[in-house]
């Protein structure tokens, strides 16, 4: 029985496809700075980080779908979780239930404020939210992703806890199981 080849394939063309595919896989690399910020080097993924301890709270404002504005400098005077995250974000969307329910337990003692970085803004976020239902969590909008270049962490979800005088106390990069006893003693930490 012969083999049989659907295709003709030949050395040249063998060698041609694959000379194409390496320039145009390396193509300008060292020219583009890279866009993405980068995960600090000490910072573990699922660990509080106090490296920034003490930083104030960013100056942004940032708007929600009904055109509502938050300046994040007006947070002071509350405790508060900022968690930044995207709708196409697994990780980020398996842990919004959670931050709801912390936000729930802790109404009037912690501010949880959730800061999508999904470039759509409005249009994937607020049919997200009422999906989901969220009786805690509010859908504050920052499609031009300033605070995840301000933060430099490169991964969501990316979680900071600040305190009553807009201090930070500490950062959390990556998913974390906020209803977990671990989760409530370091949110105590900014009490």
């Amino acid at each position: 029985m012969a083999d049989f080849m659907p295709f003709p394939v030949s050395l040249p063309r063998v060698m041609l496809a694959l000379g194409i595919a390496v320039s145009l896989a390396g193509c300008d690399r060292q020219t583009t700075p890279d866009t993405q910020p980068a995960v600090e080097a000490d910072q573990a993924m699922g660990e509080a980080n106090f490296d920034h301890a003490g930083e104030p709270l960013p100056e942004f404002t940032f708007s929600d779908p009904e055109g509502n504005t938050l300046a994040l400098a007006s947070l002071k005077g509350t405790p508060t979780l900022i968690n930044m995250w995207a709708t196409w974000c697994a990780p980020c969307v398996l842990e919004m239930p959670m931050l709801d329910e912390l936000g729930a337990e802790m109404d009037g003692k912690l501010r949880v404020i959730t800061v999508s970085q999904d470039a759509k803004g409005a249009e994937l976020v607020a049919p997200f939210f009422a999906d989901k239902g969220f009786t805690k969590l509010e859908p504050w909008l920052d499609p031009n992703n300033d605070m995840a270049f301000h933060f430099q962490t490169g991964v969501l979800p990316t979680t900071i806890l600040y305190d009553a005088e807009g201090k930070e106390v500490w950062r959390m990069i990556g998913d974390y199981e906020w209803m977990s006893e671990d989760a409530k003693a370091l949110v105590a930490k900014g009490m």
